[in-house]
């Protein structure tokens, strides 16, 4: 972390006894972020810990299957609501509290989660979990692009990016191998020790901003409860919606009409008060309402197909937890190995071009996925995975450097709540597009085999026929075991026809990424703002 090859990129006004601080890292800074990381890594990991492992949870609970999905729900809305409102928390109360604070209650949320003994209390605990946790987050972001010059940018951004793609990606590999080698508890005790660490050292070695207590008598509170009521409700639409069929159930609607409602009130708000509880004026920097609107579509891609791979390993390679997270590992291979290139890359070849490259890479990826059959295992989804990984962390360093690394400092904390809200809520849309087109798209396509398998066609006929007599020789009704068969035959490929939709529209959505990309100004080498860059 040699500062003597970093001056050059130093602005010529810095020349002169600030020359030298603005290149140079404190250790103690440097602990403190490293120690942040672990705790976002943490707080990242455990929205999808448990996707892989539902079931032994659901059987270790006693739970219903219309129960066990609100493990993920319950997290994923606590955390959606805390996301922005910790930049202005870390305002009154300083980075060192909120962070030592968040890192503490996550291990205790955890340790109670481990012990729950039925699913009421798991839902409470994993919504303590996601809202104290969410806390942790956007903090390492601003701290990131606060405390380390512009020069060292290269080497902090792909840390962060790395970790708010990877810990998502392997969190079902993690997951799968906890619950397998011991039990689902251990998805959740795993945290206790490193969050114990996270918290002594942040709140050892954090100093980098003061409290502002004099902020709670402008605190908004009315601002804080339509922002929940809004986020949360909003969550809760688009997780449940699919499942429920959408506007058919009544819960839906009221929750729609809800979020609606606090929506109006939160942003009336959030343009009247004089301390809004989440600062919305950084969407009036271009390069940050751009980034947000990149972070926005990555959680698609990102949160989709974490949650996409391992349906189709499910459901129709019939893999368990442990062998959907060995298959699902190679991505995080490609983004760990990726990153370094990604951070040498930022500070010798325009941005954009970056951007393209990841989008075209991860275009490429599921284009191949399109083309997605029965048969295909480990080594068909291996180049894939390879283009994803790549493409993911080639686009999130910029993505972060042209979001947050123009940004003045007055407005970095909030800027970063904003800007992980996006990813966020752009994997929770994605997410509800996804199931709701797999749903309707398997229909399509069951009906569409359902109009060729008929008596008049010579193939289904002879099919039908020979498998009849294998029944047959097997001392089964034939005929009936072969009918049931042939459905289910039908169906297994309608879902993966489903799934070939599904890559088919990503790969356009990424495609047309490059598109936003060419509508950006060209962004300054290795991004501007840190310790005091404006716009």
């Amino acid at each position: 972390m040699s500062s003597a090859s970093t001056t050059a990129g130093s602005p010529p006004r810095a020349a002169g006894p600030a020359a030298p601080a603005a290149d140079h890292i404190d250790t103690k800074k440097l602990i403190a972020f490293l120690a942040m990381v672990l705790g976002m890594f943490m707080s990242i990991l455990d929205i999808q810990i448990v996707s892989a492992s539902l079931s032994e949870i659901q059987a270790g609970l006693s739970a219903g299957s219309d129960e066990i999905g609100w493990v993920q729900t319950a997290y994923l809305i606590a955390e959606v609501i805390m996301i922005p409102l910790s930049g202005t928390l870390a305002r009154i109360i300083s980075t060192r509290y909120l962070f030592a604070i968040s890192a503490a209650g996550f291990t205790a949320a955890s340790a109670l989660a481990a012990t729950a003994t039925n699913i009421d209390q798991m839902i409470i605990y994993r919504a303590l979990q996601g809202f104290i946790g969410g806390g942790m987050i956007p903090s390492v972001f601003a701290a990131a692009f606060t405390i380390f010059p512009p020069s060292k940018r290269n080497v902090v951004s792909p840390i962060i990016g790395l970790i708010a793609t990877l810990a998502p990606t392997i969190g079902p590999t993690v997951g799968g191998y906890l619950s397998n080698a011991f039990s689902w508890h251990w998805l959740f005790l795993v945290n206790i020790p490193p969050g114990i660490v996270v918290a002594i050292v942040t709140w050892n070695f954090i100093d980098f901003d003061k409290p502002e207590l004099s902020l709670m008598k402008k605190f908004d509170w009315w601002g804080l409860f339509s922002m929940g009521v809004f986020l949360g409700a909003l969550e809760y639409v688009l997780e449940e919606g699919n499942t429920n069929d959408w506007f058919n159930d009544n819960y839906i609607v009221v929750g729609a009409i809800a979020s609606a409602i606090a929506a109006v009130i939160f942003f009336y708000r959030a343009f009247t008060v004089e301390f809004p509880v989440v600062d919305l004026r950084a969407f009036t920097n271009k390069n940050f309402a751009f980034g947000s609107m990149f972070s926005f579509v990555m959680g698609i891609g990102l949160y989709g197909l974490t949650y996409i791979y391992p349906l189709f390993l499910a459901r129709i390679r019939g893999y368990d937890s442990l062998q959907i997270g060995e298959t699902m590992f190679v991505s995080g291979l490609a983004m760990f190995f990726t990153a370094p290139l990604a951070g040498f890359l930022a500070s010798r070849v325009d941005l954009r071009i970056l951007m393209i490259i990841g989008f075209t890479s991860f275009s490429a990826g599921t284009y191949i996925m399109m083309h997605l059959t029965v048969d295909w295992d480990f080594w068909e989804l291996l180049i894939p995975q390879i283009l994803r990984g790549f493409g993911l962390m080639l686009c999130m360093v910029p993505i972060n450097n042209i979001a947050l690394g123009t940004m003045p400092p007055a407005r970095m904390r909030g800027a970063s709540g904003l800007f992980n809200l996006t990813r966020n809520l752009g994997g929770a849309v994605g997410l509800a597009i996804i199931n709701t087109l797999l749903t309707n798209r398997q229909d399509q396509h069951y009906f569409n085999l359902r109009d060729h398998i008929h008596w008049g066609s010579h193939a289904a006929v002879t099919q039908l026929n020979n498998m009849a007599a294998n029944f047959n020789a097997s001392g089964l009704d034939g005929q009936q075991a072969a009918l049931k068969r042939m459905v289910g035959m039908a169906t297994r490929q309608a879902v993966v026809m489903s799934f070939g939709d599904i890559f088919l529209m990503l790969t356009v959505l990424f495609l047309a990424m490059i598109l936003g990309v060419l509508m950006l100004s060209k962004p300054n080498v290795p991004g501007g703002g840190g310790g005091g860059g404006g716009h």
